[in-house]
């Protein structure tokens, strides 16, 4: 038997139910992945809301839940080549991910495992990874920047914060005060959420910012414009709609192919990078889960596990 997390309906977190029936066996050119651990995003919220972001993604119920994965490959379909059973993966599903199995069509959405890279990271890494990679490159950042990141301890912001450091330039980013020292520990300087979140960053960058990498919306483009910050220097992640709708960027994880995202593995997997994990979730937990993410300050993942401890690789 195997389990996936499911909605019948569009709503809030109590909409999710955990579903059991017949595992899914292999095709020919298939493989199959015993989940390990599904992590969980914002967008995933959306979708469950519905909405303009559940039209953009054809969304129709009942429908399956989430995107991040990482498990071992436990079935090999008739003409696979290049994996084998035992093989530890990571990737992404999109209404997917959230089961006990994963059928998957398309290998080249696959990646493996690097040795050093925990599997709750890796099951937690594609939306966050690549977003954050095609994100920042998009800012074309030199040493001279001064960029400010929304968001900076989520899990998008919080690669986003040290790829655009990275670059040599100077980084600001919102934060709630739990997580400043350890955004600062990365080479962040933290700003507080909330009202004058504008007057504080005119006082700690008097010159003015160059970018801005926005995770949030609309308060964050139009303050990002409002302290001068030219349109082609705001990339705004979370809406392409609402980011056109203001001539700035929304250049995010559809802008990259999954292989991309091997480079900032390879990373936090050599220390390089650090992604962390905020909470951990059996995956019968699943609206708990939920519930902790959209409260907010999280800092780095939220995950879910589906069963017993989880291997290092």
């Amino acid at each position: 038997m195997s389990r996936r997390v499911i909605f019948d309906r569009f709503g809030g977190v109590d909409a999710l139910t955990v579903e059991t029936g017949r595992a899914p066996t292999v095709g020919s050119g298939q493989v199959r992945v015993r989940v390990l651990v599904a992590g969980l995003n914002p967008v995933d919220a959306k979708i469950l809301a519905g909405g303009p972001i559940a039209d953009r993604f054809g969304v129709r119920v009942p429908a399956g839940m989430g995107n991040d994965f990482a498990g071992v490959i436990d079935q090999v379909g008739a003409g696979v080549e290049g994996v084998a059973v035992g093989d530890l993966v990571y990737g992404g599903a999109r209404l997917r991910a959230q089961a006990d199995h994963l059928i998957i069509d398309d290998l080249s959405t696959l990646n493996p495992v690097p040795p050093g890279l925990g599997v709750e990271v890796a099951g937690a890494l594609d939306i966050a990874g690549r977003t954050a990679l095609a994100g920042v490159a998009a800012l074309r950042l030199t040493s001279v920047d001064t960029v400010y990141v929304s968001g900076a301890a989520g899990g998008v912001g919080i690669l986003a914060v040290q790829l655009t450091r990275a670059t040599g330039a100077r980084v600001l980013g919102s934060a709630s005060v739990r997580n400043h020292d350890y955004l600062r520990a990365l080479g962040v300087e933290p700003v507080e959420y909330g009202p004058q979140l504008a007057d504080r960053l005119r006082t700690l960058a008097p010159g003015g910012l160059s970018a801005v990498f926005a995770t949030r919306g609309a308060d964050d483009i139009e303050q990002a414009l409002a302290l001068g910050v030219p349109p082609q220097r705001v990339n705004a992640i979370i809406d392409a709609d609402l980011a056109a709708s203001y001539g700035v960027l929304s250049v995010g994880r559809r802008a990259t192919e999954p292989a991309a995202v091997r480079v900032v593995a390879e990373d936090i997997a050599a220390g390089r990078l650090v992604l962390p994990i905020d909470a951990t979730y059996e995956l019968d937990e699943v609206r708990a889960a939920y519930r902790h993410l959209l409260q907010g300050h999280v800092r780095g993942k939220v995950v879910l596990r589906t069963t017993g401890p989880v291997p290092t690789s």
